[in-house]
């Protein structure tokens, strides 16, 4: 624990530290000093309810003991191997997952390691190029894979690529069937999956760069998909969407590459959120959750034809800490946790019963709250204008900004909110909070969110 005051500290940042890294959404930004359950604590020993637990990454809640025992005990024993040799964490990790694969989508796979989420994309990216030969790919409006080069380009934000040069790479942007803000004008109940039909007409012809209709091929190799988008505001694509553009994507022998760095490992009510569509992918990307953000642990699990060792040999990509032990350690340890427990209803029953208190917080308030929805403990708060529907980006920051000033009071005590901020307009609070969290705790942050909207919009109210 630093000696040094806050403001010494945040001086020392101003000179010292890269803003590069960090987001600084708030001046100053905000210190805190430690962390347990679902709570931020800052110097003064305020409590924070946290309902986005960094971006999903701590999913079973700051300071779990059984996770951090599992860190200690290799910290220990086994503490540090280069990744040349083999230690058993990392084979029965991948054994689980390769084994859990099976079970769910009947395919034979293998598991590879790295250290973030970025890099593993960038190990699929490899994954694919060396089993088509082609470098084109789909990705879609609203995606996020990551900030490494590669991943950028498979971004859809230009505001992470504008600083970098020409991407000659650069994903083709499939329009999200985002229904709330269909970019079709349509309405779900009667557009008969439009979006996916405007899709589909891009091989109608070779006239449209996307097809050969005399070879039947496409210089498209992979299509890259988020189940519900993570940074693009927890966006939850309609039933059946998924089953057709998998279908599209086998006729045209194109790999669907399934991103669940965010929703994987029960964000999304299955162990993998792409479960809940009925789909099986080709590949799967994850990371975040899987280590409970103890210490940087990510991977790619892919089909047996795609990463077998006599179409990836040893050398194939590398990095100096992709199964380090201790990230393979405390990732062995959930998943066994997660198998030991029935995780797929907790996080439906939780999500079920938030869901049900933030759309009765938009009957209450619907000239600030314009769209809800959920699956699992995977949530979202879009905040719009008067009308319901006009992005309100401006109090949308307000809101997040008094929830970090830990001045609201519930129980009878000063408390703080923190929230995220996402979505396409970076108007929407996406809301993933700890697996652990108690219907009581849900209810107070209920309680913190109606405190914040009644202070940042009181006309409207």
């Amino acid at each position: 624990m630093s000696n040094k005051t806050e403001a010494e500290l945040l001086e020392l940042e101003r000179k010292h530290c890269s803003w590069g890294d960090t987001v600084h959404y708030l001046d100053p930004p905000k210190c805190f000093e430690r962390s347990e359950g679902s709570y931020l604590y800052d110097r003064e020993g305020t409590p924070y309810l946290d309902l986005q637990m960094w971006y999903s990454a701590a999913s079973f809640g700051y300071g779990n003991r059984r996770l951090n025992a599992a860190l200690t005990r290799q910290l220990n024993t086994l503490p540090q191997l280069a990744c040349q040799y083999l230690h058993a964490d990392k084979i029965e990790l991948a054994a689980a997952i390769g084994r859990l694969n099976a079970s769910r989508f009947g395919i034979d796979g293998r598991v590879h390691f790295n250290v973030g989420g970025s890099q593993a994309i960038e190990d699929s990216l490899k994954l694919v190029r060396n089993a088509t030969g082609k470098n084109l790919v789909f990705a879609f409006m609203g995606g996020y894979h990551g900030r490494t080069l590669a991943a950028s380009a498979i971004t859809s934000s230009y505001r992470y690529r504008r600083r970098y040069g020409h991407f000659s790479d650069r994903a083709h942007f499939v329009p999200f069937p985002y229904c709330f803000r269909c970019p079709y004008d349509k309405k779900f109940d009667d557009c008969g999956l439009y979006c996916l039909k405007q899709f589909e007409q891009n091989f109608d012809s070779e006239y449209n760069s996307f097809w050969d209709g005399k070879t039947g091929e496409s210089e498209f190799s992979a299509f890259y998909i988020e189940p519900i988008q993570g940074t693009g505001g927890y966006v939850i694509p309609p039933p059946g969407y998924f089953a057709g553009l998998r279908k599209i994507l086998d006729e045209r022998h194109i790999l669907m590459v399934d991103d669940e760095i965010q929703m994987g490992f029960y964000r999304a009510g299955k162990f993998w959120a792409i479960e809940n569509f009925g789909v099986a992918p080709d590949i799967i990307v994850f990371g975040k959750a899987l280590t409970n953000g103890l210490n940087p642990l990510s991977g790619v699990w892919a089909r047996e034809d795609l990463i077998s060792p006599e179409v990836f040999p040893p050398g194939s990509t590398h990095s100096t800490f992709s199964s380090n032990t201790l990230g393979t350690a405390v990732a062995l340890e959930a998943v066994r946790m997660m198998a030991e427990h029935d995780y797929e209803d907790t996080t439906n029953r939780k999500g079920a019963y938030f869901l049900s208190q933030i759309k009765d917080l938009q009957r209450r308030y619907p000239k600030v709250i314009g769209h809800t929805d959920g699956m699992g403990m995977a949530l979202r708060i879009e905040i719009c204008g008067g009308d319901g529907f006009e992005p309100d980006r401006a109090l949308t920051d307000r809101i997040f900004v008094e929830g970090l000033k830990g001045d609201l009071i519930a129980r009878g005590k000063r408390m703080g909110l923190i929230l995220d901020v996402g979505g396409y307009y970076k108007n929407v609070f996406t809301l993933a909070p700890c697996f652990e969290i108690t219907e009581d705790e849900i209810d107070l942050g209920v309680e913190l969110l109606e405190q914040l909207i009644r202070r940042c919009a009181p006309e409207r109210v």
